[in-house]
Parts: C-alpha cells; structure tokens; sequence
C-alpha cells in the first residue's frame, strides 16, 4: 500500500511539473512581444467621431464619487460627444445626490434579487438601447476610479480604426498606501505589459478588466450582454472569443484604480474573482477548447489557457509545499518528488522568474525604491492566490455578491502631478 501511494505521488508530480513547465513557457513567450512598443499615430490626429454613453456603475461610493465625475468633465473631447451616466445601484447613501450635482445623469436602481455590477449594467444597456441611437460606444467605469483627460480621445482612435471593444491600462491611484496596495499595483503593471500589450500586438484578445472599457453599441445589441456572475469582465471576454470578436488595447488611456488596503479586503476580493473565474471556467473551457481545435482558432485558444491559469497556481502551491516538506523530512516517502528537468533548469527557470517582474516595472518607469521594498514582499502575495483560489473554486456556486468599500479621495490632478 505504501508502495503504490508513493508511486501515485511520484507520477502525479511528474505530470505536475510538465504542466508547470509547458505553461510557463507558453506565457513566458507570449510575453516577451510586449518589450517593445510599436509606434502609432497620435490619438490627436484623430478626428472625434464616437458619441459615448459613459456609465459608472455606484454602490455606495459617497466619498469618491465625486472625483471620477470630476475627472470625466475634464477629458479632452468634445463636450457634446459623450454624457456621464451614474447607476445608483442599491444605494442608502447620498452617492446619486453627489453624481447629480457634479452634473452626472444618475439613473436609481433598486433591485435586492440581483445584486451585482453585471446585473446593474445590463440594466443600464437596456435604457441606453432606448435612446434613439444617441451614442455608438458605451464606456464602463467603476465609482472608485478616476480617468486620464486622455481617455475617451484614445478610445476614439481605436474605435475609428476598426476595433469594437477596446481595454484602456488599468492604474493604481494608492500604490504606496500598504504592501497590499503595492502588490496589487505590481501585479496590474506586469499585467499591463506583459498580458495585454503583447495580446494586441499578436491579435489575440486582451482581457476585459471590469472597468476602463469600452464596447461598440452594434456589438451588446447583437451578442447582449448577459454577462452577470461574479466577474462579469471574464464572463463577456470569453463569450466575445466565442462570437469571433476580440478586445483591443489602448496602452495610453490610463484609468486610477483603487487598491485594497489590507489583507482582508484583498482575500474577499480575490477570492470573489476566484469564484467568478471558477464559474466562467465550468461554463466556457470546454466551449473555448472546442472551438480552437475545430476551427484552428489561436484566440478560443489563448482565452481556454487563460481559464485554466488558476489551476496552474494550485499545481505550483502545491508542489512547492512539498519541496519544502521534502527538505524538512528527506526520508518522508509520501512527498517522493523527483525533477523531470535537472535542477539547474529550475533554479534557471525560478531566478528569471525573480528577476523578470522589476525588469518589466522598470520599462513602464514605474519603478523606485518603494516599488523595490514591495518586490520583497510580492512572492507572499503571490502564494496567498493558492489557498484563495481553491477555497473560490470549491464555493464557485455561491454567487453572493460583498462590496468593497472605497475611501481614497484623490483627484486626476493630484495623480498626474505625482
């Protein structure tokens, strides 16, 4: 018995490492066509043609609010090609109070069955729909953001140049608040560059990110949006890859983000993502994959692997707590890992890996002394997705949905001036 149980140990950690390796290399050599930016025309040398429907999607955001309405008023496009819409939604705050007075156009929904951003948005679409054809592009944004002037200008851009949905560069408005809020920023930088801008690059699809988006009004009429579990932004990404239709990337329209502040409010955050990704995966892997290999599709392809992402996190948790088990108890034979790879290959593989992430932050001039403390602190981060997305993948059927609260008042100026 203790012979066939050592022997399941040593295969399945075979096929563990093969699945670790090949993976790493897949998105290692995706990654690397992000290096170096190609140059494009000026966003300025655009005409503005789209007319925007911009919605904020609001729960209870009173002390920030404000700010993105604000940053919104000041974008560099013509006031009369795009409108501000608040959806209030649930709230039992004076957030549509505040958004009306900025000059926002807010829209009370009070639902308690559905409760969720995607719920709150294919609400919102449906209204939009109504309005005569007022708008061509709709523009999501979360309450808690605030916008570059710049934003709807590159959007533009990309839309006029044929693209229908289009990813704008997710930024951290409190990068420096706590390590939690570092790390945060350090894995959305990385993201950013070595995710998204060589998807774009390669013309495969770029990840919808949940805001800074936008999506052309032809597209939500003809596929819909139905798009309302826990991470409505995967869930629309994969039905997209599905109906042939790929996210675009506009590297220079920056949105601030707020990050989280604690390990507590990252956990609930992430492992709601977790659950969300759980889901998007029991219900689109198998779609995604079959399509790839009918039709030779790269893109159903990249998207599946993406889906499978967290799995692979698992399998590396996993197999490191048994390297360390192995170290503390050598003659243990229920941790019997053997390397498929001599062990050079590995520490190769784990000192790039280590020296990888600053290099990437140092090309997107993020980089200083405080980015550096938060890459001491960032592989910690980085192993708590482990227990977060099995307990997300184990509880991907409850589809409870918790706000995170928001309450870092900064202005566009404050941060473009840093």
């Amino acid at each position: 018995m203790l012979s066939q149980l050592n022997n399941l140990t040593y295969f399945v950690t075979q096929i563990i490492q093969i699945l670790i390796f090949i993976a790493g290399c897949y998105f290692f050599s995706v990654s690397i066509f992000g290096w170096i930016k190609q140059k494009e025309e000026p966003a300025e040398n655009m005409k503005p043609e789209k007319n925007f429907a911009v919605i904020i999607a609001a729960h209870n955001e009173e002390p920030v609010i404000a700010h993105i309405i604000d940053s919104l008023k000041m974008q560099n496009y013509p006031e009369n090609m795009y409108d501000i819409f608040v959806i209030a939604d649930n709230c039992t705050d004076n957030t549509a109070e505040i958004a009306e007075s900025r000059g926002a156009l807010v829209y009370r929904r009070f639902n308690t069955e559905e409760r969720g951003k995607g719920y709150a948005l294919e609400w919102m679409f449906s209204k939009i729909y109504a309005m005569e054809d007022k708008y061509d592009v709709v523009s999501v944004f979360d309450a808690d953001n605030v916008v570059s002037p710049n934003f709807l200008m590159e959007m533009n851009k990309q839309l006029c140049n044929g693209h229908k949905v289009v990813q704008g560069y997710i930024d951290s408005k409190n990068p420096f608040d706590s390590w939690i809020t570092c790390s945060y920023s350090i894995s959305f930088w990385l993201a950013n560059r070595i995710f998204q801008l060589p998807r774009y690059y390669l013309g495969l699809s770029c990840g919808l990110c949940g805001t800074g988006f936008c999506i052309d009004i032809g597209v939500l009429k003809k596929i819909g949006w139905g798009a309302t579990c826990l991470t409505e932004d995967l869930e629309f990404t994969m039905k997209l890859a599905l109906n042939d239709i790929k996210v675009a990337w506009a590297h220079n329209a920056v949105v601030y983000d707020e990050k989280p502040l604690t390990l507590m409010q990252s956990w609930h955050q992430r492992k709601r993502w977790m659950q969300g990704h759980a889901d998007c995966a029991s219900r689109y892997l198998k779609p995604l994959f079959a399509k790839s290999f009918k039709e030779s599709n790269l893109t159903s392809f990249d998207c599946a692997i993406y889906l499978f992402q967290p799995i692979r996190f698992i399998f590396i948790g996993l197999i490191t707590a048994m390297m360390w088990i192995q170290t503390v108890f050598p003659e243990s034979p229920f941790f019997n890992i053997k390397y498929v790879f001599p062990t050079d290959v590995w520490y190769i593989f784990i000192v790039l890996q280590f020296f990888y992430g600053p290099t990437v932050i140092m090309a997107e001039k993020k980089f200083n002394i405080k980015v550096l403390l938060g890459f001491i602190i960032y592989p910690f981060y980085c192993l708590t997705w482990v227990p977060i997305t099995i307990q997300g993948f184990l509880s991907k059927n409850n589809r409870d949905w918790h706000h995170t609260a928001h309450t870092r008042k900064i202005s566009i100026n404050e941060l473009e001036e840093v």
